[in-house]
């Protein structure tokens, strides 16, 4: 299992938490020290979608331009996660041949505990 994130993100932390007690083994990907290739990217983007990637609640989305805003589309959104990492909501984990995004214990219960 790979976990990427970014080290301080309260949601990464809570997750790598809940693995840590649950004693489930990762390696973290810290994406906005060590980075994030394109084609990564895409391969999250084929198997989530741009669109569950994006974060648009976070701060970062917030100060964008409304107008990058408001025409957002896959190969714009592709951009923006490249160049602005922490757009991208976290915690990202590829388990397998699955990626999920973001955290939910009781989720991850049903999906990793076994």
């Amino acid at each position: 299992m790979k976990l990427y994130g970014i080290r301080n993100c309260d949601t990464v932390k809570k997750a790598r938490k809940w693995l840590d007690d649950a004693g489930i083994g990762y390696e973290f990907h810290d994406f906005k020290k060590d980075g994030l290739d394109a084609d990564r990217l895409s391969q999250w983007e084929q198997s989530a979608g741009w669109e569950v990637l994006l974060n648009r609640r976070g701060t970062t989305w917030r100060k964008l331009p409304d107008e990058v805003r408001d025409n957002i589309g896959a190969q714009s959104a592709h951009r923006l996660m490249l160049d602005n990492p922490s757009i991208i909501k976290r915690p990202v984990v590829e388990h397998g041949n699955t990626v999920s995004v973001g955290f939910s214990a009781g989720e991850w219960a049903e999906r990793f505990k076994h």
